[in-house]
């Protein structure tokens, strides 16, 4: 926390500095400013007319990316190299500020010459919250906001920053598409009942681990699967809960799910994977990544694909609707990308059952 007061303090100086020099950063569109009530409660003075963002990380980046990529004055999170050929190019380009609170990687000279109108803090509420985004809006002189996201919230999330940004018809868009494949899980698994597929969720980082039930990034997998993976203190991290082989045996799951292409590598690399059951009967599946893993890592509005994916495969007999089509559709809308049938086919190797 000091870290992150330092470097609030380091950019607060240089924005004072660049106003009191006659910075080349655009004006203004307007000095008139609405108020505007943010998820913390909180009653924000915002621009009347924005048109220069900043996200506060990969998870508000993902989910405003697909709403107004146009207002992105830098970024928060660098794109993956995978990311050429989905990410229009232009974008890609943008210069990187780094996280604007926790990293130790902020530009802070980038930042202030980019003039920001306002910074949006999306995702899960947290204790400090409220606390940690108005200390931000002090040092920084930038009103800064904190809206909610969860699976579940996400239409009502681009709702709300439809009307922040004035956007809403677009947002309506983005909220209709995700509220369409949620409500139609939901329904879903209605029939499908008690008989959900036993699943565990390994992330893929360097340490062993799974999303555990009842964590927040595991949202998708506690929805629609009967998640193996039970600990007594779910983490709140993307990286999830150590685990050991030996756990994992005897959880002994009827699919593992893998969120990287080197911990789906293991299945041939180490001889204790041939023991269990999943791999036994085939039923070991990776998750798409690009240009975001579709089951999290951030958990934005990308999940929306992991809906459509994983439910279709393990569900088959209940979805009536073609995975590929719809994928396609989301990555137009989400991504501003024209997905082509040999980028599918590349970015879901490994993701269907065999």
């Amino acid at each position: 926390m000091k870290k992150t007061v330092c470097i609030l303090l380091v950019l607060a100086m240089a924005l004072s500095l660049f106003a009191g020099c006659g910075s080349s950063a655009p004006a203004q569109e307007s000095a008139k400013t609405v108020e505007f009530i943010d998820d913390c409660g909180r009653s924000v003075a915002v621009p009347e007319d924005i048109s220069r963002i900043v996200p506060t990380g990969p998870l508000s980046q993902i989910v405003l990316f697909a709403l107004c990529p146009e207002m992105f004055v830098g970024l928060a999170s660098k794109w993956g190299s995978d990311s050429e050929g989905i990410i229009p190019e232009e974008f890609l380009a943008l210069p990187y500020f780094g996280q604007l609170y926790g990293s130790a990687d902020l530009n802070v000279e980038s930042l202030a010459l980019a003039a920001p109108q306002i910074i949006i803090d999306i995702g899960e509420v947290k204790k400090s919250t409220a606390e940690d985004i108005e200390a931000l809006q002090t040092q920084l002189g930038i009103p800064c906001v904190f809206i909610e996201s969860t699976l579940e919230s996400l239409p009502e999330t681009y709702r709300k920053l439809g009307a922040l940004l004035g956007l809403e018809e677009r947002a309506e868009t983005l909220a209709s598409f995700c509220e369409e494949t949620y409500d139609r899980t939901l329904s879903i698994m209605e029939q499908v009942g008690d008989n959900r597929a036993q699943v565990v969720y390994i992330p893929g980082y360097e340490e062993l681990s799974v999303l555990a039930k009842g964590s927040y990034h595991a949202e998708i997998i506690d929805l629609i699967c009967d998640n193996a993976a039970v600990v007594e203190e779910p983490t709140s991290r993307g990286t999830g809960n150590p685990v050991s082989m030996e756990q994992l045996a005897l959880w002994d799951s009827e699919y593992v799910i893998f969120g990287t292409a080197e911990s789906y590598a293991g299945l041939e690399t180490d001889p204790a994977w041939a023991e269990m059951r999943a791999a036994k009967e085939g039923k070991c599946l990776l998750v798409p990544c690009r240009p975001q893993n579709w089951l999290g890592s951030p958990p934005g509005a990308q999940r929306i694909l992991g809906l459509i994916w994983l439910t279709g495969v393990l569900y088959p007999d209940y979805c009536d609707y073609d995975i590929e089509e719809e994928v396609k559709e989301f990555y137009s809308l989400f991504f501003h990308c024209t997905l082509s049938d040999e980028q599918f086919d590349a970015i879901t190797e490994n993701a269907f059952l065999k």
